[in-house]
């Protein structure tokens, strides 16, 4: 069991379009055990749910994609339109791929991991690789002295301040929205993923490797068969568009105004599920588009809890009602939020840290 983190101060919910922050007495929390028992009747993998999750996934996916190759017949702009359900259904597609890993999905631990591998293929990425720093993301959440695996970069306002110019202006660029939904889902769907870390275990480099040659076979067939224009026009903006939708969606699972950051032994696993995770709240059509993904909070309570059942779970737990709750406007805003203030323990833009500071210095100044 985690040790339970002392409580800190909680700030007020800031405006009436912010997300609420949940009243989670945080000296006390429930201990890790006791939420895994209450989540362990919706943590049962139903094969004839997760059939029906595939149905509704990776078929219209492939479906789609043939679609898209018929209608480069048409007209390239239609390609760009059967594009945006494509990418719908591939984001769905990477929801079953994201349980596999955490052996969810599927009744049997090996069929995830067979289900994972095959669809990693579609996704451009190595299951087993995928599938550990997707765990240390789930064992480090929060935990402000162990950022870099798994997450979104993210500095306080003193490490950024503390920077040169070169570095400000790299954090800067890195947190830019066009660089991150535009040439985010390039790095990690198709540069990132290609390497091998140093370092790694050979049944990770194994993986890498392995995934490397099976996609230069299947894309060289494919590119033989259709050519290779078509294949990039087939398969690209899909790809492009569910990886900036897929960015977007892990940035504000975490990254809101009052999201939770601890370090050392305040950090506690309940309390960054809870407080550190939020509930996106969007519309069903959106719900479904991207597999119930935006009860997080669940998810990061008991990752074994498949996509299928965490609706069920959210509903009949009333303490679940009370999480950080995000709107997809919300959502939308919360892009603007680049760093992490500890003194106020809440997330900030750029020009709110620096408004801070110049308080800060007009306070200090002799009168």
């Amino acid at each position: 069991m985690v040790p339970a983190r002392t409580e800190s101060p909680v700030a007020a919910r800031r405006g009436s379009s912010g997300p609420a922050r949940p009243p989670v007495n945080s000296r006390e929390p429930r201990p890790e055990r006791a939420w895994r028992e209450t989540l362990a009747p919706y943590a049962q993998a139903h094969n004839g749910r997760a059939l029906l999750g595939l149905a509704t996934s990776v078929v219209p996916y492939l479906a789609l994609s043939v679609a898209a190759f018929f209608a480069i017949r048409l007209s390239d702009l239609l390609v760009l339109v059967v594009a945006i359900p494509t990418a719908a259904f591939l984001v769905r597609t990477f929801v079953v791929f994201h349980d596999c890993s955490h052996s969810s999905f599927l009744a049997a631990r090996r069929a995830n991991a067979w289900l994972g591998t095959v669809l990693g293929l579609l996704l451009y990425s190595p299951f087993l690789r995928w599938q550990h720093d997707h765990a240390v993301h789930h064992a480090t959440s929060g935990d402000l002295g162990r950022r870099g695996v798994g997450d979104i970069r993210t500095l306080t306002v003193a490490e950024y301040s503390a920077l040169p110019w070169r570095g400000r202006l790299g954090y800067r660029l890195i947190r830019s929205p066009l660089l991150m939904f535009g040439l985010g889902p390039i790095i990690a769907m198709v540069i990132g993923p290609r390497f091998v870390a140093r370092g790694a275990r050979p049944r990770m480099r194994r993986s890498v490797l392995a995934t490397d040659l099976a996609l230069a076979g299947l894309i060289g067939i494919l590119c033989w068969l259709i050519g290779w224009q078509d294949y990039l026009l087939v398969c690209a903006p899909p790809a492009l568009l569910a990886g900036s939708i897929g960015i977007w969606l892990f940035y504000v699972q975490h990254q809101f105004e009052e999201a939770y950051w601890e370090s050392g032994e305040d950090w506690s696993y309940v309390g960054a599920a809870l407080r550190g995770s939020s509930y996106l709240k969007l519309p069903r059509p959106l719900q479904f588009c991207t597999g119930n993904i935006g009860f997080h909070h669940i998810h990061h309570l008991s990752a074994r809890v498949p996509y299928y059942n965490l609706p069920r779970a959210h509903a009949e737990n009333a303490i679940f009602h009370d999480v950080p709750t995000l709107s997809l406007r919300d959502g939308l805003r919360a892009v603007a939020l680049k760093l992490w203030d500890e003194d106020h323990r809440r997330l900030v833009t750029f020009a709110q840290a620096r408004a801070a500071a110049r308080a800060a210095a007009s306070s200090a100044e002799p009168t």
